[in-house]
Protein backbone atom coordinates (compact mmCIF):
# COMPACT_ATOMS: atom_id res chain seq x y z
CA UNK A 1 0.00 0.00 0.00
CA UNK A 2 1.08 3.22 -0.71
CA UNK A 3 1.31 5.33 2.77
CA UNK A 4 1.54 9.28 2.78
CA UNK A 5 4.11 10.75 5.45
CA UNK A 6 4.35 14.84 6.04
CA UNK A 7 7.56 15.46 6.43
CA UNK A 8 9.07 18.44 7.49
CA UNK A 9 11.79 19.31 5.04
CA UNK A 10 13.00 22.81 6.35
CA UNK A 11 11.55 25.41 9.13
CA UNK A 12 8.00 25.93 8.73
CA UNK A 13 7.60 23.47 5.10
CA UNK A 14 6.04 20.52 5.22
CA UNK A 15 6.01 18.37 1.98
CA UNK A 16 4.08 14.63 1.51
CA UNK A 17 6.30 11.74 0.79
CA UNK A 18 4.87 8.70 -0.70
CA UNK A 19 6.17 5.30 0.80
CA UNK A 20 5.20 1.82 -0.42
CA UNK A 21 4.32 -0.42 2.60
CA UNK A 22 3.52 -4.06 2.67
CA UNK A 23 0.89 -5.48 5.22
CA UNK A 24 2.36 -8.72 4.31
CA UNK A 25 4.54 -8.33 7.62
CA UNK A 26 4.21 -8.66 11.84
CA UNK A 27 3.70 -5.26 12.23
CA UNK A 28 -0.04 -3.59 12.96
CA UNK A 29 -1.30 -0.80 11.28
CA UNK A 30 -2.17 2.30 13.52
CA UNK A 31 -4.47 5.43 11.94
CA UNK A 32 -3.65 8.44 14.05
CA UNK A 33 -6.47 10.16 15.22
CA UNK A 34 -5.06 12.37 17.65
CA UNK A 35 -1.46 14.03 18.24
CA UNK A 36 -0.19 16.36 20.40
CA UNK A 37 2.61 18.89 19.84
CA UNK A 38 5.71 19.03 21.97
CA UNK A 39 8.63 21.65 22.60
CA UNK A 40 10.79 19.44 20.55
CA UNK A 41 8.72 19.48 17.78
CA UNK A 42 8.54 23.01 17.58
CA UNK A 43 12.31 23.33 18.00
CA UNK A 44 12.78 21.37 14.42
CA UNK A 45 9.79 23.76 13.33
CA UNK A 46 11.01 27.14 13.61
CA UNK A 47 14.75 25.46 13.21
CA UNK A 48 16.04 26.46 16.54
CA UNK A 49 17.25 23.01 16.86
CA UNK A 50 20.67 24.18 15.12
CA UNK A 51 21.99 24.34 12.13
CA UNK A 52 23.82 20.81 12.24
CA UNK A 53 20.95 18.97 13.51
CA UNK A 54 18.52 20.00 11.22
CA UNK A 55 20.69 19.25 8.18
CA UNK A 56 20.90 15.76 9.88
CA UNK A 57 17.83 15.21 10.66
CA UNK A 58 15.49 16.48 7.86
CA UNK A 59 13.53 15.27 6.31
CA UNK A 60 11.51 14.39 8.93
CA UNK A 61 7.72 13.90 10.09
CA UNK A 62 7.28 15.23 13.13
CA UNK A 63 5.21 14.10 16.20
CA UNK A 64 6.01 11.76 19.10
CA UNK A 65 2.91 11.98 21.38
CA UNK A 66 0.05 10.54 19.79
CA UNK A 67 -3.08 7.76 19.38
CA UNK A 68 -4.74 6.23 16.95
CA UNK A 69 -6.99 3.21 16.04
CA UNK A 70 -6.08 -0.15 14.90
CA UNK A 71 -6.73 -1.03 11.10
CA UNK A 72 -5.05 -4.56 10.55
CA UNK A 73 -3.43 -6.42 12.80
CA UNK A 74 -1.50 -9.62 11.22
CA UNK A 75 -2.31 -12.06 14.67
CA UNK A 76 -5.66 -10.57 14.78
CA UNK A 77 -4.92 -9.78 18.28
CA UNK A 78 -6.39 -6.11 18.18
CA UNK A 79 -10.13 -5.57 16.34
CA UNK A 80 -9.94 -3.11 13.97
CA UNK A 81 -10.96 -0.05 15.32
CA UNK A 82 -9.39 -0.76 18.83
CA UNK A 83 -8.17 2.39 20.33
CA UNK A 84 -4.06 2.26 21.50
CA UNK A 85 -1.31 4.41 22.47
CA UNK A 86 1.67 4.70 20.17
CA UNK A 87 4.93 4.60 21.66
CA UNK A 88 7.33 6.41 20.15
CA UNK A 89 10.80 4.90 21.55
CA UNK A 90 11.56 1.99 19.05
CA UNK A 91 14.49 -0.24 20.43
CA UNK A 92 16.19 -2.69 18.46
CA UNK A 93 17.80 -4.79 21.22
CA UNK A 94 17.44 -6.04 24.79
CA UNK A 95 19.49 -5.07 27.49
CA UNK A 96 19.22 -7.18 31.33
CA UNK A 97 20.55 -3.82 32.87
CA UNK A 98 20.01 -0.37 30.68
CA UNK A 99 15.98 0.47 30.23
CA UNK A 100 14.90 0.53 26.37
CA UNK A 101 14.95 4.42 26.60
CA UNK A 102 18.72 4.49 27.60
CA UNK A 103 20.04 2.60 25.05
CA UNK A 104 21.81 4.34 22.60
CA UNK A 105 20.70 2.11 19.92
CA UNK A 106 17.33 2.89 20.11
CA UNK A 107 15.22 4.50 18.16
CA UNK A 108 13.14 7.73 18.71
CA UNK A 109 9.92 9.41 16.58
CA UNK A 110 10.51 12.83 15.34
CA UNK A 111 13.93 12.64 15.96
CA UNK A 112 15.83 11.68 13.59
CA UNK A 113 13.16 8.78 12.60
CA UNK A 114 9.91 9.35 11.05
CA UNK A 115 6.88 10.47 13.50
CA UNK A 116 3.26 9.94 13.55
CA UNK A 117 2.43 12.49 10.94
CA UNK A 118 1.57 9.66 8.42
CA UNK A 119 -1.84 8.57 6.79
CA UNK A 120 -0.22 4.87 8.49
CA UNK A 121 2.01 4.29 11.12
CA UNK A 122 3.23 0.89 11.30
CA UNK A 123 4.31 -0.78 14.53
CA UNK A 124 5.53 -3.09 15.98
CA UNK A 125 3.20 -5.24 18.41
CA UNK A 126 5.54 -4.25 21.54
CA UNK A 127 5.19 -0.42 20.27
CA UNK A 128 1.16 0.06 20.89
CA UNK A 129 -0.96 -0.26 24.70
CA UNK A 130 -4.78 -0.58 24.35
CA UNK A 131 -6.20 2.66 25.29
CA UNK A 132 -9.66 2.09 27.49
CA UNK A 133 -12.84 3.99 26.09
CA UNK A 134 -13.79 6.56 28.78
CA UNK A 135 -10.26 8.23 28.63
CA UNK A 136 -10.23 11.19 26.59
CA UNK A 137 -8.60 10.99 23.67
CA UNK A 138 -7.55 14.60 23.64
CA UNK A 139 -5.87 13.97 26.96
CA UNK A 140 -4.49 10.71 25.71
CA UNK A 141 -3.13 12.37 22.64
CA UNK A 142 -0.15 13.38 24.98
CA UNK A 143 0.16 10.66 27.01
CA UNK A 144 3.78 10.10 26.30
CA UNK A 145 4.25 13.50 28.38
CA UNK A 146 2.76 12.07 31.56
CA UNK A 147 5.00 9.00 31.08
CA UNK A 148 8.24 10.83 31.36
CA UNK A 149 6.82 11.60 34.80
CA UNK A 150 5.59 8.33 35.24
CA UNK A 151 8.95 7.14 34.00
CA UNK A 152 10.86 9.60 36.38
CA UNK A 153 9.09 8.29 39.54
CA UNK A 154 9.72 4.98 39.19
CA UNK A 155 13.28 5.24 38.99
CA UNK A 156 13.22 7.68 42.19
CA UNK A 157 11.37 5.29 43.98
CA UNK A 158 13.94 2.32 43.50
CA UNK A 159 17.42 4.92 44.41
CA UNK A 160 15.61 6.89 47.07
CA UNK A 161 15.35 7.19 50.96
CA UNK A 162 12.43 5.86 52.81
CA UNK A 163 11.30 9.08 54.43
CA UNK A 164 9.04 11.05 52.10
CA UNK A 165 7.25 13.57 53.78
CA UNK A 166 7.50 16.50 51.96
CA UNK A 167 8.00 16.81 47.84
CA UNK A 168 8.88 20.07 46.13
CA UNK A 169 8.93 21.07 42.08
CA UNK A 170 10.57 23.45 40.55
CA UNK A 171 8.28 24.58 37.22
CA UNK A 172 5.20 25.43 36.30
CA UNK A 173 4.64 24.56 33.01
CA UNK A 174 2.78 20.83 31.76
CA UNK A 175 5.35 18.58 32.88
CA UNK A 176 5.53 20.27 36.40
CA UNK A 177 1.64 19.99 36.36
CA UNK A 178 2.03 16.42 35.62
CA UNK A 179 4.74 15.59 38.07
CA UNK A 180 3.49 17.62 40.82
CA UNK A 181 -0.62 15.83 40.03
CA UNK A 182 0.84 11.71 39.72
CA UNK A 183 2.92 12.83 43.31
CA UNK A 184 -0.15 13.84 45.20
CA UNK A 185 -2.07 10.43 44.24
CA UNK A 186 0.96 8.46 44.54
CA UNK A 187 1.62 9.87 48.37
CA UNK A 188 -1.68 11.11 49.39
CA UNK A 189 -0.03 11.97 53.20
CA UNK A 190 2.86 14.11 52.02
CA UNK A 191 3.09 17.21 51.39
CA UNK A 192 3.84 18.16 47.62
CA UNK A 193 4.68 21.76 46.73
CA UNK A 194 4.81 23.86 43.21
CA UNK A 195 8.08 26.25 42.76
CA UNK A 196 7.31 28.52 39.70
CA UNK A 197 7.36 32.17 38.36
CA UNK A 198 4.01 32.20 36.67
CA UNK A 199 1.22 32.96 39.40
CA UNK A 200 -1.90 32.29 36.69
CA UNK A 201 0.02 28.90 35.55
CA UNK A 202 0.44 28.12 39.43
CA UNK A 203 -3.36 28.70 39.57
CA UNK A 204 -3.75 26.08 38.05
CA UNK A 205 -2.24 23.34 40.74
CA UNK A 206 -5.19 23.36 42.63
CA UNK A 207 -4.28 19.75 44.04
CA UNK A 208 -0.71 20.72 45.41
CA UNK A 209 -0.57 21.65 49.23
CA UNK A 210 1.47 25.14 48.56
CA UNK A 211 2.33 27.13 45.87
CA UNK A 212 5.49 29.03 46.05
CA UNK A 213 6.90 32.37 43.88
CA UNK A 214 10.85 31.60 43.25
CA UNK A 215 11.67 34.86 44.93
CA UNK A 216 9.10 34.28 47.55
CA UNK A 217 10.24 30.90 49.36
CA UNK A 218 10.37 30.88 53.39
CA UNK A 219 13.83 30.27 54.87
CA UNK A 220 13.07 27.76 57.20
CA UNK A 221 10.91 25.85 54.40
CA UNK A 222 12.80 22.02 53.91
CA UNK A 223 11.84 19.09 51.25
CA UNK A 224 12.78 15.96 51.28
CA UNK A 225 13.17 15.47 47.45
CA UNK A 226 12.94 17.33 44.80
CA UNK A 227 11.75 16.91 41.00
CA UNK A 228 13.45 19.97 38.44
CA UNK A 229 11.12 19.94 35.75
CA UNK A 230 11.96 23.30 34.29
CA UNK A 231 14.44 22.80 31.53
CA UNK A 232 16.66 25.17 29.42
CA UNK A 233 18.69 28.38 31.11
CA UNK A 234 16.46 27.92 34.06
CA UNK A 235 17.38 24.48 35.08
CA UNK A 236 20.89 26.17 36.84
CA UNK A 237 18.66 28.34 39.19
CA UNK A 238 16.36 25.56 39.96
CA UNK A 239 18.59 23.23 40.62
CA UNK A 240 20.33 25.29 42.84
CA UNK A 241 17.42 26.41 44.45
CA UNK A 242 16.89 22.70 45.13
CA UNK A 243 20.20 21.81 46.67
CA UNK A 244 19.29 24.72 49.43
CA UNK A 245 16.34 23.61 50.66
CA UNK A 246 16.48 19.89 50.56
CA UNK A 247 17.45 17.67 53.74
CA UNK A 248 20.66 15.87 53.73
CA UNK A 249 20.84 12.95 52.11
CA UNK A 250 17.51 13.83 49.74
CA UNK A 251 17.24 12.68 46.27
CA UNK A 252 16.86 15.35 43.57
CA UNK A 253 15.34 14.34 40.25
CA UNK A 254 15.97 15.88 36.92
CA UNK A 255 13.51 15.62 33.95
CA UNK A 256 14.26 19.24 32.10
CA UNK A 257 15.68 19.24 29.17
CA UNK A 258 18.85 21.81 28.56
CA UNK A 259 20.80 22.42 25.35
CA UNK A 260 23.45 24.29 27.19
CA UNK A 261 25.96 22.75 30.36
CA UNK A 262 24.49 24.10 33.80
CA UNK A 263 26.59 25.07 36.77
CA UNK A 264 25.40 23.62 39.84
CA UNK A 265 26.79 23.99 43.81
CA UNK A 266 28.52 20.43 43.70
CA UNK A 267 30.01 21.30 47.06
CA UNK A 268 26.67 20.73 48.94
CA UNK A 269 25.73 18.20 46.80
CA UNK A 270 28.96 16.74 48.70
CA UNK A 271 28.00 18.41 52.10
CA UNK A 272 24.37 17.20 52.34
CA UNK A 273 25.50 13.87 50.29
CA UNK A 274 22.32 14.27 48.03
CA UNK A 275 21.20 11.69 45.20
CA UNK A 276 21.11 13.54 41.74
CA UNK A 277 19.22 11.03 39.47
CA UNK A 278 18.65 11.80 35.50
CA UNK A 279 15.39 11.10 33.52
CA UNK A 280 14.97 10.84 29.65
CA UNK A 281 11.74 9.79 27.65
CA UNK A 282 10.35 6.34 28.59
CA UNK A 283 9.39 2.93 27.40
CA UNK A 284 6.58 0.76 26.89
CA UNK A 285 6.42 -0.24 30.74
CA UNK A 286 5.99 3.66 31.69
CA UNK A 287 2.78 3.54 29.25
CA UNK A 288 1.49 0.60 30.54
CA UNK A 289 1.60 1.63 34.09
CA UNK A 290 0.60 5.37 32.87
CA UNK A 291 -3.09 3.65 31.86
CA UNK A 292 -3.43 1.90 34.42
CA UNK A 293 -2.32 5.05 36.62
CA UNK A 294 -5.54 6.46 34.90
CA UNK A 295 -8.18 3.75 35.53
CA UNK A 296 -6.92 3.58 39.17
CA UNK A 297 -7.25 7.26 39.39
CA UNK A 298 -10.29 8.14 37.25
CA UNK A 299 -10.60 11.42 38.44
CA UNK A 300 -6.74 12.46 36.90
CA UNK A 301 -7.97 12.59 33.81
CA UNK A 302 -9.75 15.28 34.40
CA UNK A 303 -7.17 17.51 35.72
CA UNK A 304 -5.07 16.47 32.90
CA UNK A 305 -7.90 18.26 30.98
CA UNK A 306 -6.65 21.54 32.16
CA UNK A 307 -3.39 20.85 30.06
CA UNK A 308 -5.34 20.74 26.83
CA UNK A 309 -4.62 24.29 25.32
CA UNK A 310 -6.29 24.57 21.75
CA UNK A 311 -7.60 21.45 19.76
CA UNK A 312 -7.19 21.57 15.90
CA UNK A 313 -8.57 19.84 13.45
CA UNK A 314 -6.34 18.51 10.42
CA UNK A 315 -7.35 18.26 6.81
CA UNK A 316 -4.21 19.35 4.86
CA UNK A 317 -0.41 20.66 5.06
CA UNK A 318 -1.93 24.20 5.73
CA UNK A 319 -3.82 23.15 9.02
CA UNK A 320 -0.64 21.83 10.18
CA UNK A 321 1.10 25.01 9.46
CA UNK A 322 -1.76 26.83 10.94
CA UNK A 323 -1.65 24.55 14.08
CA UNK A 324 2.20 24.73 14.60
CA UNK A 325 2.09 28.63 14.47
CA UNK A 326 -0.91 28.94 17.12
CA UNK A 327 1.30 26.41 19.11
CA UNK A 328 3.92 29.23 19.67
CA UNK A 329 1.27 31.47 20.60
CA UNK A 330 0.03 29.88 23.59
CA UNK A 331 1.03 30.23 27.35
CA UNK A 332 -0.30 27.15 28.89
CA UNK A 333 -1.55 23.79 27.81
CA UNK A 334 -0.96 21.71 24.75
CA UNK A 335 -2.41 21.70 21.66
CA UNK A 336 -4.19 18.71 19.89
CA UNK A 337 -4.42 17.75 16.63
CA UNK A 338 -7.23 15.79 15.47
CA UNK A 339 -5.33 14.21 12.60
CA UNK A 340 -8.09 13.81 9.84
CA UNK A 341 -5.82 14.47 6.82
Amino acid sequence: MINQVYRLVSPRQFEVTYKDRSIQSDKIVVRPTHLSICAADQRYYTGTRGKEAMAKKLPMALIHEGIGKVVYDPNNEFAPGTRVVMVPNTPTEKDEVIAENYLRSSKFRSSGYDGFMQDYVFLHRDRIVPLPEEIDPSVAAFMELITISMHALVRFEAKAHARKNTFGVWGDGNLGYITTLILKKRYPDSKVYIFGKTKYKMDHFSFVDEAYQIDEIPDDLRIDHGFECVGGNGSQSAINQMIDYINPEGSICILGVSEYPVEINTRMILEKGLTMIGSSRSGRTDFVNTVNFMVEHPEVVEYFGMLIGEVHEVKNIQDIIDAFEKDLTNSWGKTILEWKI
